[in-house]
């Protein structure tokens, strides 16, 4: 009995264990399946090069690379040196267009330099590599800016836009001062690098804040290439990175290198009489010389703020034309367009959409812009501009002297000593425009004071963190349009904002017609209107 018993158990036993090892193997391949599988890539579309735990993937010289808390961690010592810049080679791939994420930091007290290779190539030695270089250093002397190791040396400084050309001939645009840019680097700390590589062109970002662009059109010039991270000879030194992870940027990504630069036009309601603040037929007209004549940009025209607010995520730049106030359409997204503004999405914003009450909105708009109209400090009359005079800006390519009656407000709150902002257009307005008394948009002291003075109606913004802005008073009356070089400052400075290389003669458009100026308008003629003194006036433009 027992011993049946114990024959029954055995074979119980067996059994159990049988199953247990097919569960376990099963279970053995399945975990190998899944660790075969490349890591899923997140809501953003970005996967990670890092599991946190390994160098898995990875490959350099084990004495100088480890894993250290969660981060990749390269070091030396005197005892442990590096005698030449070597580097951890990330072995996925080559990718050409992608979205690299990486947080770094150099914790340690002294001197440290390293970098993050893109579209880069191995050399003789190895664990040696050579390519564009996003560079850091524990002084952040050299952090955001874009270097070419053994590959034709500093290619772009942080604060600058750099253009090499066919020939190998550097062409440097200025949009932010270094020093001020540092500011938002957080020394010894972490941050996060964010470099973008579509085409020829690559854009490097520190913790939201643009560092410096590159545009390389040279025959040496890199389509594709490995990914590396760099620990440089010299002094002892430390270097962490975390949170590494690609997002590639497939054929059918708004993102891909023959990508056009999206312009979104929110277009306010209807206002005011016949041809009068038409925001919408504003729009339409601006975005269609845009998409006939800039082949790099597409444009989207919104009547008020777009119900699904993502559409502004892969925009260059947002125009604004609408009313101003507390009726603004961006003031119930103030904080919305704030976080677009520090990624460098542009603004522009024309006539009565410059005016936004004062507090957070207009602090908000002066950083975005450089300058907005303040109730009870600008002012909005009508009157005959004359524009005869343009500063060397982009902005103001392609510019002739001009004449237009509009209602264009002057006085504007602007950045403290006009820091970062260009006059585009500026004018002394008729002394009947000052007026006395104090009234929130017709009269005020400051104005009054300043009788005789220039005062500025256009103007361009660099943001010291990245970004453009630009804002023009004009166009109360929408058969302003006609004159040429109105219409072109306004569309140079959407261009301008979205990061576009405004044509040396400015972006040409085709003169609208009485008959185009019609087109979209949001109320009937009226009865009494006079057709004849427009076209009278519309001919008085091409003169």
């Amino acid at each position: 009995m027992n011993r049946k018993g114990n024959g029954i158990n055995s074979v119980l036993r067996r059994g159990i264990q049988s199953s247990a090892y097919c569960l376990g193997l099963a279970l053995g391949l399945a975990t190998l399946a899944a660790q075969a599988e490349p890591p899923a890539a997140d809501a953003e579309g970005f996967r990670p090069l890092f599991d946190g735990r390994t160098l898995e993937g990875w490959d350099g010289d084990p004495k100088l690379w480890r894993v250290e808390d969660g981060s990749i961690t390269g070091q030396t010592t005197k005892e442990n040196p590096a005698s030449r810049n070597t580097f951890l080679i990330w072995r996925g791939g080559k990718p050409g267009d992608f979205q690299l994420k990486i947080e770094f930091r150099m914790p340690n007290p002294g001197f440290a330099n390293s970098g993050v290779q893109i579209r880069s190539w191995e050399g003789p030695k190895k664990w040696q590599v050579s390519g564009y270089q996003p560079d850091m250093d524990s002084d952040d002397n050299y952090t955001g800016i874009c270097y070419g190791e053994n590959f034709r040396g500093i290619l772009t400084s942080r604060g600058e836009k750099t253009v090499i050309g066919k020939d190998g001939k550097h062409k440097v645009e200025r949009f932010g001062k270094a020093a001020e840019l540092a500011k938002f680097i957080k020394n010894r700390d972490w941050n996060e690098y964010d470099i973008t590589a579509r085409g020829n062109h690559i854009i490097q970002k520190i913790n939201g804040h643009l560092m410096c662009e590159l545009i390389d059109e040279d025959a040496v010039a890199r389509k594709d290439g490995i990914i590396a991270l760099q620990i440089h000879a010299g002094p002892p030194m430390k270097v962490q990175f975390r949170n590494v992870r690609i997002k590639e940027l497939k054929p059918d990504n708004p993102m891909k290198s023959d990508a056009k630069m999206k312009i979104v036009f929110l277009a306010g309601g209807p206002s005011h009489g016949y041809a009068q603040h038409e925001h919408h037929a504003g729009c339409l007209l601006l975005a269609k010389c845009i998409a006939e004549n800039v082949p790099e940009a597409k444009t989207v025209v919104y009547q008020g703020w777009p119900k699904d607010s993502q559409v502004l995520d892969d925009a260059a730049t947002v125009v604004i034309f609408c009313d101003g106030g507390e009726g603004h359409l961006v003031m119930h997204h103030l904080d919305e367009f704030d976080r677009l503004a520090k990624k460098g999405v542009g603004l522009a914003c024309i006539h009565y959409a410059v005016e936004v009450p004062p507090g957070k909105a207009g602090d908000l708009m002066k950083c975005w812009t450089g300058g907005y109209f303040e109730t009870f400090w600008s002012v909005n009359p009508f009157w005959v501009g004359h524009f005869d005079k343009f500063p060397d800006h982009p902005v103001a390519r392609g510019l002739r002297p001009f004449t237009v009656n509009d209602e264009w407000y002057y006085h504007m709150r602007f950045q403290d000593d006009m820091k970062g902002v260009t006059p585009i257009l500026t004018a002394v307005p008729p002394d009947e425009t000052h007026g006395k008394g104090n009234d929130a948009h017709g009269a005020n002291p400051h104005v009054f004071a300043r009788k005789g003075l220039p005062e500025h109606v256009a103007w361009a913004y660099e943001r010291p963190g990245g970004g453009r802005g630009f804002g023009f008073t004009g166009t109360h009356f929408h058969w302003s349009w006609g004159c040429d070089s109105f219409r072109t400052v306004v569309l140079n400075g959407i261009v301008w904002t979205a990061g576009l290389e405004v044509p040396a003669a400015g972006v040409p458009s085709k003169t609208p017609t009485f008959e185009d100026l019609q087109q979209n308008l949001d109320k009937p003629q009226p009865k009494n209107f006079n057709g004849d003194e427009v076209k009278k006036m519309l001919e008085g433009y091409k003169k």
